[in-house]
């Protein structure tokens, strides 16, 4: 149907359509999440899963670099990174260009769990897609980057 053609009730059931859909993914995300986060580490949340999958694309970065690259607050990020801390999936060290400052990375072990759970999440998504077509994949690619963009 065009976008002409759609009229506004159309437009309307199409937005509550796309609603329950996305709540839906949300909820099966979270629930990968807490699965993922619990084969990383058993103490792992998924709220610090994000984050250490965050930082794995990031670090080595200062504490106060997290906070303004992924919006969370301070006391947030401050209280995630101890708990990564604690499991013995981040450590801080001296950063190079200034001595005072430390930097938050991951450590072997947080690396090597987290490459091997999202390995298995990729090998699972590629399995789910299968019977997709590389178009419908691309497109589906495009537009979850333009409604990311927007929000």
């Amino acid at each position: 149907m065009s976008e002409v053609g759609a009229g506004t009730e159309g437009r309307e059931t199409a937005a509550q359509d796309l609603e329950r859909e996305l709540s839906k993914l949300f909820g099966r995300a979270r629930s990968l999440s807490l699965t993922f986060a619990a084969r990383v580490h058993p103490g792992l949340d998924s709220a610090s899963y994000a984050l250490l999958v965050h930082l794995s694309g990031i670090a080595p970065v200062r504490a106060a670099d997290v906070v303004e690259l992924t919006g969370l607050d301070k006391s947030t990020v401050s209280r995630q990174i101890a708990r990564l801390e604690e499991l013995a999936l981040v450590e801080r060290v001296a950063d190079p260009s200034d001595g005072r400052a430390r930097l938050v990375q991951l450590t072997g072990t947080g690396a090597a769990r987290l490459a091997e759970v999202r390995e298995d999440r990729r090998r699972q998504l590629r399995a789910t897609l299968a019977d997709w077509s590389t178009v419908d994949i691309e497109e589906f690619s495009r537009l979850l980057g333009r409604l990311n963009s927007d929000l």
